[in-house]
């Protein structure tokens, strides 16, 4: 199943490390299948504040996306966006592309004795 790194990234500023850190990042995710989806783009707001940017990395598996994250390659130039560019990071399994809500609700309705 598809697992997604999804950063939000609050005032992004660029200089030396940051850009640095753009150059190798796509280094340290190809051996593990990952690609980027969304990156360098202006988020459209409809609700809420969302001060930033967002960065989307499909994996190939929830596993590729943790092994990423956790590898040597990766943590040696993460301090050169995290010293500079406070965020929040997650990475998350998707859903299956035959996927209904509909079942969803339904279990929800379930556990909650709706």
């Amino acid at each position: 199943m598809t697992a997604y790194a999804i950063a939000h990234l609050h005032r992004p500023t660029l200089n030396e490390d940051v850009l640095r850190y753009i150059e190798e990042i796509q280094a340290t995710m190809d051996p593990f299948g990952g690609r980027f989806l969304v990156h360098g783009k202006e988020a459209e707001v409809f609700e809420g504040p969302f001060p930033g940017t967002v960065v989307v990395i499909g994996f190939p598996d929830i596993e590729r996306a943790r092994a990423w994250y956790a590898s040597d390659a990766y943590r040696a130039i993460l301090p050169l966006r995290t010293d500079h560019i406070p965020g929040t990071a997650i990475l998350v399994e998707g859903v299956p592309a035959d996927y209904d809500a509909t079942g969803r609700a339904g279990a929800l309705r379930e556990a909650a004795g709706l």
